[in-house]
C-alpha cells in the first residue's frame, strides 16, 4: 500500500500515531499492544529515511521518537486533553451524585447538564483548589 503525503501531512500523521499509541499503551506496563508499537517504529523509521531525522533516533535496529520530538510539545497536547477529560468526567460524576443525593431523577438530563456546567465553570475558575475529600 502506498499513501502520498506532503511532509506537513506526514508530520501530522507522526503526531497522531504517537498520541494514539500513548493513549493505548502508556499505562499498560509490560502488557503493551505491540502492533501499535510496530506501526509507530515503522513511521519513525520513515522520518530518518525522508529528511526528518530530528524526529527519530535509532536504538539498535529500531527507530523511536527522538528527545526533540518528545520535548517539542506533544506531551503538552496530551496533558491538555487529559486535563479536559478529567474535569469533564469529574463534573459529570459530581453532578450525578448531587442529583441522586437531592432525590431527583437520575434521568433528569436538564438538571444534570445544569449542574455539570456549574462544576465546569467552577473548575475553569479555580481548578481543583476548592475540592475537598472527606474520608
Amino acid at each position: 500500500m502506498n499513501i502520498n503525503l506532503t511532509k506537513k501531512q506526514f508530520r501530522r500523521l507522526i503526531d497522531l500515531v504517537y498520541i494514539g499509541n500513548w493513549v493505548l499503551n502508556s499505562n499498560r506496563g509490560g502488557d503493551r499492544i505491540s502492533d501499535y508499537d510496530d506501526v509507530e517504529r515503522k513511521l519513525f523509521s520513515l522520518c530518518i529515511e525522508n529528511g526528518m531525522g530530528i524526529l527519530a533516533d535509532k536504538v539498535g535496529d529500531e527507530a523511536v521518537p527522538s528527545r526533540a520530538f518528545i520535548e517539542g510539545g506533544i506531551h503538552e497536547a496530551i496533558m491538555d486533553y487529559e486535563d479536559s477529560v478529567f474535569f469533564e468526567i469529574l463534573a459529570e460524576e459530581l453532578a450525578r451524585r448531587d442529583v441522586q443525593s437531592d432525590g431527583l431523577s437520575e434521568h433528569d438530563g436538564e438538571e444534570i447538564i445544569k449542574r455539570i456546567n456549574e462544576y465546569i465553570s467552577e473548575f475553569e475558575t479555580n481548578g481543583i483548589d476548592n475540592i475537598n475529600v472527606n474520608m
